[in-house]
């Protein structure tokens, strides 16, 4: 089958894997909520599995082909690196881990799903391994916090912050180091995002971490909510 160009937003590319992963989402959420907590844990650890091992199959392959570089091929960016590793919760359900995945998961995948950057669409491995990356992501974090009842504090937000400028002080090391530009931090991607609109480097870099400490607690606010909500009723 031909390969496609580069995936539009708003193509049936890029709605239809989203439409699909909210059914999808919304059946094994269902299914696993109403069944025995060791079923539950399976179904958890088996979504980690199959995100993280798609992303090493990737991985493996792209090797396998020749030409895989150390400047941009390495899974650093947020996403590929978290779909690496997510594994490492589904298969401990640690709340320390939750604490960073939630804000991190849900800040980063926006963008990449209603911005989605794929050089060559459908059927390329590249296609399905974004789309796995992106909303098994996603799907992972509503299935820890509907089936699991995993929700973050106010504590969880500074955490969370601290952690993510930690991670990208590390990348401006790597990019340093490899003359890469992992997680955006040198150049802005090149289809359309909300990067865009903060200006020319490093304008775009620094804004981008000033509006992170609003949309965190955002994020946070209906969790607030819904523990205030079930204060009072205990009260």
């Amino acid at each position: 089958m031909e390969l496609t160009t580069r995936v539009l937003f708003g193509s049936l590319q890029h709605i239809l894997p989203i439409l699909l992963t909210i059914v999808l989402g919304f059946v094994v959420i269902l299914y696993a909520k109403n069944k025995h907590e060791s079923i539950q844990i399976q179904v958890f650890k088996l979504l980690g599995v199959f995100v993280s091992g798609v992303m090493v199959v990737f991985h493996g392959y792209q090797i396998s082909k020749g030409g895989y570089s150390l400047q941009t091929d390495l899974p650093l960016f947020l996403c590929s690196f978290m779909a690496l590793f997510i594994v490492a919760f589904t298969a401990t359900r640690r709340f320390v881990l939750f604490e960073f995945l939630v804000f991190w998961v849900i800040i980063g995948t926006t963008q990449g799903v209603i911005t989605p950057e794929i050089e060559v669409g459908f059927p390329s491995f590249d296609y399905f391994r974004y789309w796995v990356v992106h909303l098994g992501l996603i799907l992972i974090i509503a299935y820890a916090i509907v089936v699991f009842k995993m929700k973050p504090n106010l504590k969880s937000v500074v955490k969370s912050f601290i952690g993510l400028q930690v991670y990208l002080l590390i990348l401006m090391g790597i990019n340093k180091l490899l003359d890469a530009n992992y997680g955006y931090l040198n150049q802005k991607p090149k289809s359309a995002t909300i990067l865009d609109y903060f200006g020319e480097w490093p304008t775009y870099v620094i804004t981008a971490q000033l509006i992170l400490i609003p949309a965190f607690f955002l994020i946070y606010f209906p969790f607030f909510l819904v523990s205030k909500k079930n204060k009072n009723a205990v009260n």
